[in-house]
């Protein structure tokens, strides 16, 4: 389950704790501040996360202070893929699959899907 929907699910919990008597009260506090944890970490690492297209490969960027990167070679990639579920076509957002590199949660995934095909071999 992505992040951020395990984040609304626990303050949802909480938000209903935090409508019960006293000790309730500080259990639904404790998880919608932990949800609001969750929540900016997700977003964190989704704003810390880049594609990176040159003219000969294709690079995934990861990370704040531990950088990772993980790159296909335009010519290698054979065919490129685009699944989006309902939420993210309502929302914009989808995974590409490029060869070998899965990138998940992509911007406009079909406009990278292009420039993917178009530079592709």
């Amino acid at each position: 389950m992505p992040a951020l929907a395990r984040a609304f699910l626990i303050a949802a919990t909480g938000g209903f704790l935090f409508s019960l008597p006293w000790p309730s009260l500080l259990a639904g506090t404790a998880l919608v501040v932990a949800a609001a944890l969750l929540a900016l970490r997700a977003v964190w690492r989704w704003e810390r996360t880049h594609v990176v297209m040159t003219d000969d490969q294709l690079a995934l960027v990861r990370g704040t202070l531990r950088r990772r990167t993980a790159a296909v070679r335009l010519e290698r990639v054979g065919a490129v893929e685009v699944d989006q579920s309902l939420v993210g076509r309502l929302l914009g957002y989808g995974t590409l699959i490029a060869g070998p590199l899965e990138i998940t949660f992509v911007p406009q995934p079909r406009s990278v899907y292009g420039l993917v095909e178009s530079r592709s071999p």
